[in-house]
């Protein structure tokens, strides 16, 4: 007798594990509620946006708190910019330093223009002495010959023509001098406002800065967490909220080879939450991998031989999701019914409700 008690019991364990398993395994019929629908189970996941610091430093104030809604371009929290502000004012020091070695330069320039000028006049007189010197010898040669002029008289003119002569190389050389001048000082004037056009960048480089250390949200969305709190020193790049745009919902889940084939972008969803079995979410297809993958642990399937999944993404609609900003949640688990027939009518269960 005992021996049939525990045959017979064992054979209602089994026949309540079928009985189970089929239960489990409903969704995963390819036939969902009818011919044309498939199932998959999926969370609700959301498009999450980390707020980081560009640069390394300590967190000055974060001035929103978890669960608040932000929107584009809000600031939320704000950086300590000491530093930041000591290299501007050093830098806007220099700038300021750099505009005057321009004009400094620039003054040079118009000396060295002057000082050639002045060496060019020294040059023609050099050139007028030299004619007349040149031109009084033959006459004091003349007269030398002639006896009315002394051999010293004579030696003197041309040994002033000679004079004469180094006197315009020398001048002509000192033009030379005042020539290359100008060139050195208007390559000091390039290399001046090349100093400031740098200076000017790295001024505006830590302007950049100075606005980086005010983190704004880059979209509209929720603040799910705050990761720093006010005190703390972040390294560059590090997270300091985490934002989710509530308006971006979808609900991945996981189709077989045969049934992922026939599923097109735009397809009809209903999704249907544990947490609210009797409220139906409408949704399209917004994705299909194009390549399948194995089978997350999370995933479960009818068939062990089941190895390999397509993942498909159901996208809420943005104007449902923005009445009920309030209500949204993320990681709800649920069900995501597929529509593979267009023509195929909606079942009862899973009509979108006037309310909605």
């Amino acid at each position: 007798m005992n021996k049939k008690l525990k045959t017979f019991a064992a054979a209602a364990v089994l026949l309540a594990m079928v009985v189970g398993g089929l239960l489990y395994w409903e969704p995963w019929k390819t036939k969902g509620p009818g011919e044309g629908f498939v199932s998959g189970n999926g969370r609700i996941e959301a498009t999450e946006i980390s707020v980081a610091t560009k640069q390394a430093g300590r967190v000055l104030d974060i001035m929103v708190s978890e669960g608040e809604f932000v929107k584009a371009g809000q600031p939320v929290a704000r950086m300590q910019i000491d530093s930041l502000q000591a290299q501007r004012d050093e830098a806007l020091a220099r700038l300021q330093q750099a505009q005057l070695a321009v004009g400094s330069t620039q003054v040079q320039v118009a000396q060295r223009e002057s000082d050639y000028q002045a060496a060019l006049a020294v040059v023609a007189q050099r050139e007028s002495d030299l004619d007349t010197a040149r031109r009084r010898l033959p006459r004091s040669e003349q007269l030398a010959r002639e006896g009315f002029f002394s051999t010293q008289l004579l030696d003197d003119d041309r040994a002033k023509v000679r004079s004469m002569q180094a006197a315009l190389l020398a001048a002509q050389a000192q033009a030379k001098a005042a020539q290359a001048g100008i060139g050195s000082a208007r390559t000091q004037v390039t290399s001046a406002e090349a100093n400031v056009r740098a200076l000017e960048a790295t001024l505006a480089r830590i302007d950049v800065e100075l606005a980086d250390s005010e983190l704004k949200a880059p979209r509209d969305g929720r603040v799910q967490f705050r990761v720093a709190q006010p005190g703390e020193v972040a390294a560059a790049g590090s997270r300091v909220l985490q934002l989710v745009d509530l308006s971006d919902v979808y609900m991945t889940f996981f189709l077989p080879d045969a049934v992922a084939g026939r599923v097109a972008l735009g397809s009809e969803v209903r999704i249907v939450l544990d947490a609210a079995p009797h409220f139906v979410i409408p949704a399209t297809v917004s994705f299909v991998a194009s390549t399948a993958q194995f089978t997350p642990k999370t995933v479960e399937t009818a068939s062990e031989r089941q190895k390999l999944m397509f993942r498909v993404r159901a996208q809420i609609d943005k104007a449902l999701l923005q009445r009920h900003l309030e209500q949204v949640k993320t990681g709800l688990p649920g069900v995501a019914w597929l529509r593979l027939d267009p023509e195929a009518p909606w079942p009862e269960k899973l009509q979108i409700k006037a309310a909605q």
